[in-house]
């Protein structure tokens, strides 16, 4: 991180009190050296982005924004509402990106995620193939709208010369994800289940690979984006590594010391055959290298777990 690009910068980070963001704000602080009165966190409660009059507000007076906010719900949610969900955040993101440029903002940073690429995107995923075929059909109204801000930050480079730039994340997790397991994504889910189940039933037959991106690395990778990244730009930032769904559950119960039984059901969806991403388009322009392995990672988001996740008693 170069702290000096940072000096007297004031900084809006939407979504910055979710889970990824909640790492950004961190970073920006601990290493930036930017106080509280430099950072701006709004919070949905009482600022709700879809109101462009609430985003002109936000950005007031900010040389730097952030753009994390969006309308999530894990896959269950996002293929129960792909129409809702692809609306509003949608609106989330135009509203946001044109509040900053009205305001005079020096630079947009979006997050976006692999749910972009199509499904049978060549593997690993490279920045060429982002437009090629359609988003994933469990993933549609996400994928779209993904996609779109790199569409978004090109059409508002040619017509204003305004610099936004993407970041394509690889699946985040961490301490401080959800605690929720119905809302849960597959390693807070299995984790949860291996502090409170006596047996482990894992969906699909474990064949399938993802990218799995310690939150940090994630927050890293979007500050050097805001520093280095030139408008119009996007880039993908993952682990650099494929891992199978049985290797992450092994991980998984490695850590968390789980003795019962786990068994796959071939019978439930197990989601695209392959997920991952190449970083090299990251390493040079950024200089990004994650920080954490899938081991690594594990171990200290099963570590936070232990203290935060209690499970709910049967009735």
């Amino acid at each position: 991180m170069n702290a000096e690009f940072w000096r007297g910068r004031t900084v809006v980070v939407t979504g910055g009190a979710g889970f990824v963001g909640s790492y950004v704000v961190e970073r920006l602080k601990r290493e930036a050296g930017l106080t509280d009165a430099q950072l701006r966190v709004p919070r949905s409660r009482d600022t709700d982005l879809r109101d462009i009059a609430n985003c002109r507000r936000a950005v007031e007076g900010v040389s730097v924004v952030i753009h994390l906010a969006a309308v999530t719900g894990g896959i269950a949610f996002s293929r129960a509402h792909p129409a809702s969900q692809y609306h509003d955040s949608t609106q989330i993101d135009l509203n946001v990106f044109r509040a900053a440029r009205e305001a005079g903002v020096e630079k947009v940073v979006a997050i976006g995620n692999l749910f972009a690429y199509a499904s049978d995107a060549p593997i690993p995923l490279n920045e060429r193939d982002l437009f090629n075929g359609l988003p994933t059909d469990a993933h549609r109204g996400v994928g779209w709208m993904k996609r779109n801000l790199a569409v978004t930050a090109d059409l508002y480079q040619r017509e204003y010369g305004f610099p936004i730039s993407v970041v394509y994340s690889a699946n985040a997790y961490g301490p401080r994800d959800s605690v929720h397991p119905q809302h849960a994504h597959v390693i807070p889910s299995t984790i949860m289940k291996c502090l409170s189940q006596k047996e482990l039933v894992v969906w699909g037959d474990g064949t399938p690979t993802r990218d799995f991106l310690f939150a940090d690395d994630i927050a890293h990778g979007l500050i050097l984006a805001a520093e280095k990244l030139g408008g119009g730009e996007f880039l993908n930032l993952g682990s650099g590594r494929e891992v199978s769904i049985r290797e992450l559950v092994e991980q998984i119960v490695k850590h968390t010391g789980f003795t019962g039984p786990v068994s796959f059901d071939a019978s439930k969806a197990g989601g695209d055959a392959r997920r991952c991403t190449s970083i090299a388009r990251a390493t040079e322009r950024l200089g990004f290298t994650p920080a954490h392995d899938i081991s690594s990672g594990i171990a200290a988001t099963v570590a936070w777990y232990r203290e935060h996740f209690r499970p709910v008693a049967a009735s």
